[in-house]
């Protein structure tokens, strides 16, 4: 689940990373929608295109306060179970994708 907003600028920096992560079809890239205007997120995701399979809205912040987010981005895998089984904040990076990121979805599909 990526935390994001159209009016984040390092969530724009991401998004390259995001697209090419939903092309793994082993898991669903959901999203949150942070404090934002869903006008202005459909807008952004119409530049830049849509990486999530589901997006849910979460316009006053109420949300994210249950997830544990400080700010926007954060990513968490959650396993089967539907517990949170890693959080990363702060952009991902294609770096941070290979050497966090995907270890940890890797470990949460191989759980059972």
């Amino acid at each position: 689940v990526n935390v994001f907003a159209s009016w984040c600028a390092p969530c724009r920096d991401e998004h390259p990373v995001l697209l090419a992560l939903s092309k793994d079809k082993r898991f669903v890239l959901a999203a949150l929608n942070y404090k934002d205007e869903p006008e202005n997120a459909r807008r952004f995701l119409g530049e830049v295109g849509n990486p999530y399979q589901a997006i849910g809205v979460d316009e006053a912040g109420r949300a994210a306060i249950d997830w544990g987010v400080y700010g926007v981005p954060e990513t968490f895998v959650v396993g089967k179970d539907g517990k949170i089984a890693y959080k990363h904040v702060g952009p991902i990076t294609a770096e941070s994708a290979e050497t966090l990121l995907l270890p940890q979805i890797e470990k949460a599909l191989a759980a059972h």
